[in-house]
């Protein structure tokens, strides 16, 4: 069997629904000619368990004229690493990168875009957190599931609570009454945001998800100078006054160095649950216009549908991708995206290096 063929092979695949090959990725880690066949250990830097058996069947097809049909024993594995943040910050034990969610106006879809990209994310095979930080009016427990949860301790850190899907979930709705409203000003919000981020013990998170309250406040400054951000995700609806708000948060970040994954639309049509009619109430494509002047790919269209609704509200994400698998496409295909985006981006060093005190 001629090595040199096989490799060549093997790294002209494509990776399928992306423009990559495993050999752009230099995904190849061994290559062994065994007695029962050719052992393969790919590693990427991205999560690919949603693509795993149509990237084995391309690569079998690939293989099979160098090989003469020997069987292969396919071995796939991810190492996500820390990426670059904005300049000053240093980043968090136990946390990777981090992605923020953002609106700059309510009502827009924001929550239940963050629930659902840390559910395709987590289903991709990433090790997937999400931080509640709208702290007037926490929605995270109730939509992931984990209303009832309670976080545990460990260390004087609080252990944030799991979801189903193993989803780490931090947020004030579990540490105060839900029914009561949180009356604090601009520095305590602050203060509460980062005691929520770096007082949690994380657990080794590829991806954290911060759900963000809409505007561009105290919440979204803290954010910036005190956070370490990988980049953001902008969501929005087509309808021209949610759109002025979205551009102000994208503003925001690029005032303070902070990248654009890409633009989430939302509301981008009604599907009528007795015919399957659809109609766009809000206009349209006002997502993919502003993703255009941005430069920034438009991460997904996500239709208005009842089924999105009701599975935010009663907590059943998991049911939502099983019952509805073309809204739970959109929602893989933009985590894919972003999962891609960040390997893109240069590596973070700073936590190897000491830091200097000048006295």
């Amino acid at each position: 069997m001629d090595t040199s063929a096989v490799q060549a092979a093997l790294e002209a695949v494509a990776i399928p629904r992306s423009s990559r090959t495993i050999g752009s990725e230099k995904a190849v880690q061994s290559v062994e000619h065994r007695s029962d066949g050719l052992h393969v250990r790919l590693l990427f830097g991205f999560p690919v368990l949603h693509i795993g058996n149509e990237l084995a069947e391309r690569i079998q097809t690939a293989l099979d004229p160098v090989t003469g049909g020997a069987p292969i024993h396919l071995a796939i594995d991810t190492v996500v690493q820390t990426h670059k943040v904005q300049p000053g910050v240093a980043t968090i034990k136990g946390v990777k990168n981090i992605i923020a969610v953002a609106s700059g106006k309510g009502g827009v879809g924001k929550s239940t875009t963050t629930a659902n990209l840390a559910t395709a994310m987590a289903r991709m095979g990433a090790r997937v957190g999400v931080l509640d930080a709208d702290l007037y009016g926490p929605s995270q427990p109730t939509m992931l599931g984990v209303a009832d949860g309670k976080p545990g301790q460990q260390d004087k850190k609080l252990v944030p609570v799991q979801t189903a899907d193993g989803i780490q979930v931090m947020s004030i709705g579990f540490l105060v009454d839900t029914d009561q409203a949180v009356v604090w000003r601009g520095p305590m919000l602050s203060q509460a945001l980062q005691q929520l981020l770096f007082q949690s013990e994380w657990d080794d998170v590829d991806y954290l998800f911060i759900d963000l309250p809409p505007g561009t406040g105290d919440i979204q400054l803290t954010l910036s100078q005190k956070i370490p951000v990988t980049g953001s995700v902008v969501v929005t609806t087509p309808q021209d006054i949610a759109l002025i708000d979205a551009r102000k948060a994208v503003d925001m970040f690029q005032k303070v160095n902070i990248p654009i994954f890409g633009v989430l639309e939302n509301m981008s049509v009604h599907v009528c649950t007795r015919c399957g009619h659809t109609e766009a109430l809000f206009g349209s494509d006002g997502g993919k216009h502003l993703a255009e002047k941005l430069s920034v790919p438009l991460l997904g269209q996500l239709p208005l549908a009842l089924g999105v609704r009701e599975a935010m509200d009663n907590g059943t994400v998991a049911a939502l991708f099983e019952q509805h698998p073309a809204v739970a496409e959109i929602y893989t295909d933009a985590a894919w995206q972003i999962a891609q985006t960040i390997a893109d981006k240069g590596r973070d060093f700073s936590s190897r290096f000491p830091k200097i005190v000048v006295e």
